[in-house]
């Protein structure tokens, strides 16, 4: 496996007012570092306020770290210039009916990604809808329904698609699984791993579904008050954790 994605003390400090002359410092990150390979996911877990949620922004583009870097493929990212990585990766939103255009068809909007990002003609939008729908088990005529058409496991169907349209070599999934019922959750997992068995996507998983976690995640990487607690293997971490943070976590899971 080659490394996809390296993260090299990442760190961020936010300034918040503490009264009417006054201001507090507020670390986010604290010198985070970790490595993802193709073909392989890493969860990141943590409660509210951990930094979990600023992490996955600076992957994106969102935020700026104070100080460290991020590398693709071994090539250091410009944060300023993050727009020409939106077809490596590609982000995943807890609510997917909230992160959807309610006015808007799904092939238009998934249309709408492809004249943005590529070049591609017509014919060319047209099949690759037809083929990514396809692949994330919708049907041709579902380009044609508006999002409150579809039931919420579709929807996600529908958030993975807009995902995997420009053909990504990672998807960031902020509590993306979350909110579905157990039996939907199960599909959805079914899914994302064949679709990482077949192309080789690697996954950042951020949640705190910790018996998800342990079904999926190649390694696991434990953040509170933005430190980094446990970092290793899945099966290392929620065998030999080293916090006893880390270890409230896990065994909250297996009870």
């Amino acid at each position: 496996m080659s490394t996809l994605l390296e993260v090299k003390q990442l760190h961020k400090t936010y300034r918040k007012q503490a009264g009417l002359f006054r201001q507090r410092s507020v670390v986010a990150l604290d010198d985070i570092s970790f490595s993802l390979d193709s073909g392989k996911t890493l969860a990141i877990v943590g409660e509210t306020g951990s930094g979990k949620s600023t992490l996955a922004k600076m992957l994106v583009g969102i935020e700026k770290p104070d100080h460290g870097e991020i590398l693709l493929e071994g090539t250091k990212v410009q944060i300023s210039h993050f727009r020409q990585y939106n077809h490596v990766i590609r982000f995943i939103f807890q609510d997917a009916a909230k992160s959807l255009n309610p006015h808007q068809k799904i092939g238009q909007m998934l249309d709408d990604v492809l004249r943005y990002s590529t070049k591609q003609d017509t014919e060319q939008r047209r099949y690759k809808i037809r083929t990514v729908l396809k692949q994330v088990g919708l049907l041709d005529e579902h380009s044609e329904y508006y999002p409150h058409m579809f039931s919420g496991g579709q929807l996600q169907r529908v958030a993975l698609a807009r995902a995997l349209i420009l053909d990504p070599k990672l998807l960031i999934l902020d509590e993306a699984l979350t909110a579905l019922d157990p039996s939907l959750r199960a599909q959805i997992v079914n899914l994302l791993l064949e679709l990482q068995k077949t192309s080789g996507l690697a996954y950042l998983l951020i949640t705190n579904h910790l018996r998800l976690v342990k079904h999926i995640a190649d390694d696991l990487l434990v953040l509170h008050h933005g430190k980094m607690l446990d970092y290793g293997t899945t099966a290392h971490v929620f065998a030999n954790a080293s916090h006893d943070y880390s270890r409230k976590l896990i065994n909250s899971a297996q009870a």
